[in-house]
């Protein structure tokens, strides 16, 4: 899909959502004709935000509170749609109740404005604690039982940290902080870690050369690092003293007690054209130890024929859903959504949730993470 496309397809989706919300929601919202002539105001005001973010987002050259605040729109837009299709659905029922029923009028239209104030602070409510959740990482602490693995080790797990925009340097500088306190033998970043133009990151992915674990750390493409250029990317992390994977594998741990750690190129790479995932090749020479293998997406598990050889795969993609209720159509996409599964009888997946966020700075029932896992 090219950006054009991509763009008008964006915008169309979004433009629906506006327009429900402005004819189920605040046209019939029992308030002052005063009070929801500002409402739609404020409606069309965000879904400006909501045109003028892609270009903040791919040519971040504007401060950073304004981009916070066309970051935004996408999120407040969606859950005010989401919470307007409940409000309709839930009014249309009470209307159908009413009829049945011998309430006077005037209690009719006190309960209607009531309904209509509470819709109104749910959804002011929802937006500000939307947006605070995404301010935290907190930290997922997993156990994994793997077979044949002679040694305990703790693998770190970061995702989907998008670089860009307001996940900047400071950003970054703050997550390793957090990450070196955690004393890993590893650390792993499964995907989706530059999300602009590389050199709008590369100020942000050098704070990356702090990272400290025994054994070094991991990185993998995700699907976004095709959109910027994977190679210079690719390049440039390797660049830092980060080892890319790429449909490979090497031993991590002391000798005849460790684990082989494998990586593939996302499943984006066959649309792309190159940098495309190659099992086998990742595999090779992996017979004797148990295997790790990085993949960015869980669907990849599901392209392969037998991951016998796989004991535990780390995912990412997902964001967890990032906002209720994306997470069931993400789920329409994907295997798994978050957490630790049984893909098997030989493989086990975790999939983190990401550890920034992609869009708005906002998540509802996905929390970001860094993933402590304890492989024993």
């Amino acid at each position: 899909m090219n950006i054009s496309m991509f763009f008008i397809i964006f915008t169309l989706v979004f433009l629906f959502q506006t327009l429900v919300i402005k004819k189920r929601f605040i046209d019939k919202l029992d308030f002052s004709y005063k009070t929801r002539k500002y409402l739609s105001l404020a409606l069309y005001i965000t879904f400006f935000g909501v045109l003028m973010y892609p270009l903040a987002r791919y040519f971040p050259l504007v401060p950073n509170w304004l981009y916070f605040l066309l970051s935004l729109p996408i999120g407040v837009i969606f859950l005010t749609f989401i919470i307007t299709i409940f409000h309709d659905i839930t009014s249309i029922g009470f209307k159908k109740a009413f009829k049945k029923s011998k309430i006077s009028t005037k209690r009719r239209n006190f309960f209607k404005k009531s309904f209509d104030i509470g819709a109104t602070s749910l959804i002011f409510a929802t937006n500000i604690k939307a947006m605070d959740n995404a301010r935290h990482i907190e930290l997922e602490v997993v156990d994994v039982k793997i077979n044949n693995l002679k040694k305990p080790y703790k693998i770190v797990q970061l995702s989907d940290i998008h670089i860009g925009g307001l996940i900047d340097y400071k950003f970054i500088q703050d997550l390793v902080k957090k990450v070196n306190i955690l004393d890993a033998d590893i650390v792993v970043i499964t995907g989706d870690l530059v999300d602009t133009k590389l050199e709008f990151a590369t100020k942000a992915l050098d704070e990356l050369k702090n990272l400290r674990s025994k054994y070094g750390t991991y990185f993998i493409v995700g699907n976004h690092e095709y959109f910027h250029g994977v190679k210079p990317i690719i390049d440039y992390v390797n660049s830092l003293g980060i080892k890319t994977l790429e449909n490979e594998n090497l031993y991590i741990g002391e000798p005849n007690q460790g684990f082989y750690l494998a990586g593939v190129y996302d499943r984006f790479g066959f649309r792309y054209g190159a940098f495309e995932p190659d099992i086998n090749k990742a595999l090779e020479n992996t017979d004797d130890f148990p295997v790790v293998l990085l993949a960015h997406q869980p669907k990849y598990l599901n392209d392969l024929e037998d991951s016998s050889k796989i004991d535990l795969a780390l995912c990412g993609h997902t964001h967890g859903g990032q906002l209720f209720p994306f997470n069931f159509l993400v789920k329409l996409e994907q295997p798994y959504v978050k957490g630790l599964h049984q893909h098997n009888e030989f493989t086990q997946v975790y999939v983190n949730k990401g550890t920034g966020f992609w869009g708005p700075p906002m998540r509802l029932g996905a929390s970001s993470e860094i993933t402590i896992l304890n492989l024993k």
